[in-house]
């Protein structure tokens, strides 16, 4: 299996959602909060469409690179698992690096919270993604789903009405 940039942020937010989303189960189509990301993609910076372009390649989908001054561009809606983004656009210039293709750093965008963070990748960053790689294809090669983790995130996760089903509220 690819491990996509969806794959490695969850990894990160969450080891259920990873290993639902991998096996499958995606509900990311049934979430308001995924939709306006998408909506921020799209219309936050409508000129770069003439400028740049997403590029795919080995399973992962960056929003725009600049081909002329090396730079992958990762738009996102907040940044709130801010760790996440910074490790899955690492992760994509890794994986621009494993295809020769020359990436001088990347720049996270909070188009929302009028914010950029430039993300470099060190050799500490290159070993730290192969032992990522590592625990994310053992979670999702297992045969068992991790526990819910009973965390902050999962208030605002698209998976949260799955895992939480046979859960009473109280009144």
């Amino acid at each position: 299996m690819q491990i996509t940039g969806t794959h490695f942020n969850y990894y990160l937010v969450c080891k259920r959602k990873l290993w639902l989303f991998a096996n499958n189960v995606q509900m990311e189509h049934t979430s308001d909060l995924v939709y306006e990301g998408n909506l921020i993609h799209e219309d936050s910076y409508p000129q770069r469409s003439d400028k740049y372009q997403e590029v795919q390649i080995a399973g992962i989908k960056v929003d725009y690179f600049d081909t002329r001054q090396k730079v992958i561009h990762e738009i996102k809606k907040s940044d709130k698992i801010e760790n996440a983004h910074v490790w899955q656009l690492k992760y994509y210039m890794h994986i621009f690096e494993e295809h020769n293709i020359e990436v001088s750093h990347g720049i996270l965008e909070y188009p929302k919270l009028r914010k950029t963070n430039e993300i470099v990748l060190s050799d500490a960053d290159r070993k730290e993604i192969k032992q990522m790689l590592k625990e994310i294809k053992q979670i999702i090669e297992s045969d068992k789903c991790p526990a819910i983790p009973g965390k902050a995130p999962c208030k605002n996760c698209s998976y949260y009405d799955f895992c939480f089903v046979d859960e009473v509220k109280e009144d």
